[in-house]
């Protein structure tokens, strides 16, 4: 057995981000997910999301000011409990962070309308933790593979009777697992990922956004005329 305080400390910390999405309410708001996002996660930690759609691969990246909303897009698209269950995750120690690597990886997601659903999105968790006392998370890389989603016989049995009813429980509710909300929040992260540069400029220095467009383009020219090996 390792004899270090940080053993198995990635699994706990999974532990407490479950425990914590458990104690949501339709009251949270804004500053209740900013807290907990603030809790798990670094202030320039990144989130990656993949999966396959009908019209081929995706893949979002999104940074710190963008994660908190993207945990409540879940639960605005008619999430009523959210949680992660990690089977064989194996931890691996680092200079300066801790990863957790799991292939078998299932988002569960219970769904009150317009009928109990549980939707199980399977997929592979990758997730680097900062090796300190706070153990936040840096990197979060959630590669979904499938979905299932499951209704009670007790369901079926009440409207065998009603073919229109049995064809709209025959419907996901969601596509790869993710619901409208999400990869509709998802999409307009594409837009406003890049902004978040501009926008903590403006805040920062006080610039007009025309100056700070100007100021993070030349930024941006400087760095890629820079020779090789230059800072």
């Amino acid at each position: 057995r390792r004899h270090t305080p940080y053993g198995n400390q990635t699994d706990y910390r999974i532990f407490e981000l479950n425990k914590r999405l458990q104690n949501w309410t339709e009251e949270c708001d804004n500053l209740w997910w900013d807290a907990f996002t603030t809790e798990f996660f670094e202030d320039d930690a990144m989130l990656t999301i993949t999966f396959c759609l009908e019209d081929g691969p995706k893949r979002y990246t999104i940074g710190r000011t963008l994660i908190p909303r993207y945990f409540r897009s879940i639960f605005e698209g008619g999430a009523t409990e959210l949680y992660y269950v990690l089977k064989h995750p194996k931890e691996s120690f680092h200079n300066n962070f801790v990863s957790l690597d799991c292939d078998q990886c299932t988002m569960v997601t219970q769904h009150g309308k317009p009928m109990f659903t549980q939707v199980c999105v399977e997929g592979r968790l990758y997730l680097e933790f900062m090796f300190d006392d706070m153990m936040r998370i840096k990197t979060w890389h959630f590669s979904i593979r499938q979905h299932r989603e499951l209704i009670p016989r007790s369901i079926l049995a009440m409207h065998a009777q009603d073919p229109q009813m049995l064809d709209q429980l025959s419907k996901n509710i969601t596509r790869c697992g993710l619901s409208n909300s999400t990869l509709n929040y998802l999409r307009l992260c594409v837009i406003l990922e890049p902004m978040q540069e501009l926008m903590s400029r403006h805040k920062t220095y006080s610039l007009s956004p025309r100056d700070c467009l100007k100021t993070c383009l030349f930024q941006k020219w400087q760095r890629m005329v820079a020779p090789p090996g230059e800072p």
